[in-house]
């Protein structure tokens, strides 16, 4: 799956606005952005320039290295190659007491990176084994 820059960016500043429950056009106007290209650029369309991403991070009161960083975490999940059934078993075995591993994949199919969920990785196998009912009289 490839993840393009803008829309990790406009994901994770959408997800920055919502969890402070502001609208787009309060961040608009306190970054001096227009309310229909700061929604471009948070559903990914429009490249944002590097001024107007950090107008629109101190809207946000979002450090603009903390908002990359995120980014880039984002990116890294969703890229990480799987290549044989082994590492996949690799990862899914305990990274500590009491904690089970996983895989990052998209809760709907999109590219909305907030829609990452954590699914649990299945670590035992099914077996089955045929053998004789209970209270049969095998012949030696």
């Amino acid at each position: 799956m490839t993840v393009l820059l803008r829309e990790a960016i406009g994901d994770r500043l959408r997800h920055a606005r919502t969890t402070q429950r502001r609208t787009l056009r309060e961040v608009s106007r306190t970054a001096r952005v227009s309310l229909g290209y700061l929604s471009e650029v948070e559903r990914g369309r429009k490249e944002a320039s590097s001024e107007l991403l950090a107008a629109i991070c101190e809207a946000l009161d979002l450090p603009l290295s903390e908002l990359l960083h995120l980014v880039a975490s984002d990116i890294g999940a969703v890229q990480q190659p799987v290549t044989s059934p082994a590492e996949l078993t690799e990862r899914a075995q305990p990274a500590a007491a009491g904690l089970e591993g996983g895989a990052l994949v998209p809760a709907v199919i999109g590219n909305d990176l907030s829609d990452l969920r954590l699914q649990p990785m299945l670590t035992h196998r099914l077996t089955t084994s045929i053998s004789e009912p209970r209270g049969a009289v095998v012949a030696a």
